[in-house]
């Protein structure tokens, strides 16, 4: 359930008090209404059932299914901290590993993404096993984690650090429009 704090910030559900019958859902409308609120977590039950076709009561329903499942994880916002003057420093790591025995990858998974450094964490294909999208106050804070934390772990075999100079997009969201990102061209 949506913590009531949040309310403001979020999903509204309905304040409808006709709470007659309601008709079983499909889930081809219930991936409408998640893209819906994919692209807008603000997005009201009133806005979402008059775009997928739905009375309020069913969409407040449909959402309530899904948070209660889990399929609705959380209701987020991207934020351009860098637009505020608070740059955070963020690093692709590309991360090699020996598999335990009987667990795989799951287990080192599990230790790495329990790190608050961590903000997202891959299982890919290609050269590395795991990918991790780290984020610290300086470019040595993000260093000192590789170093002193997921370096020395025993299934980890080598670590590539690739720090992340510019966020253009973000969350399928652009971060800048056409004018802030005109640059001035190079001369001879």
């Amino acid at each position: 359930m949506i913590p009531a704090r949040l309310t403001y910030n979020i999903y509204k559900p309905c304040a409808c008090k006709n709470k007659k019958a309601l008709q079983v859902i499909t889930m081809d409308k219930k991936e409408e209404i998640l893209k819906l609120l994919e692209g807008d977590a603000r997005l009201t039950a009133a806005e979402i059932a008059k775009a997928v076709g739905l009375s309020e009561e069913e969409v407040d329903k449909a959402i309530a299914e899904l948070e209660k499942s889990g399929v609705i994880r959380k209701y987020k916002t991207v934020i351009n901290w860098e637009k505020l003057g608070r740059e955070k420093v963020a690093a692709l790591i590309d991360v090699k590993i020996t598999p335990e025995r009987e667990h795989g990858y799951d287990a080192i998974a599990e230790r790495i993404m329990r790190f608050p450094e961590v903000k997202n964490l891959y299982l890919v294909s290609g050269m590395y096993d795991l990918s991790v999208l780290v984020e610290g106050n300086t470019m040595k804070e993000v260093a000192t984690f590789v170093a002193e934390k997921l370096a020395p772990l025993p299934q980890v075999t080598s670590t590539t650090t690739h720090f992340i100079l510019k966020k253009y997009k973000e969350d399928g969201d652009m971060l800048y429009d056409g004018e802030e990102l005109r640059r001035l061209a190079v001369s001879p």
